[in-house]
């Protein structure tokens, strides 16, 4: 009988201990949700669509080298 309790204690003691340890590392920021929107005839949420991202843009002007511009300064 003793056995069992100690044992009931002992599982509640690490549980609780992992509880306490799960919540005390580095805590991230929550993510903000936009509201719904409802309609005003049906008053049902609207649906929203999502919208496609352009293309990041290329890359035009390169940096020029050193040995280039050690070239530019000699001429």
């Amino acid at each position: 009988m003793a056995g069992l309790i100690n044992e009931l204690v002992t599982g509640v003691v690490e549980n609780v201990l992992k509880e306490i340890l799960k919540k005390a590392g580095a805590k991230t920021t929550t993510k903000r949700k936009k509201r719904q929107t409802r309609s005003a005839t049906t008053g049902r949420f609207k649906k929203t669509r999502t919208v496609k991202r352009a293309a990041p843009k290329k890359q035009v002007s390169r940096r020029r080298t050193a040995a280039s511009r050690s070239r530019a300064r000699s001429r």
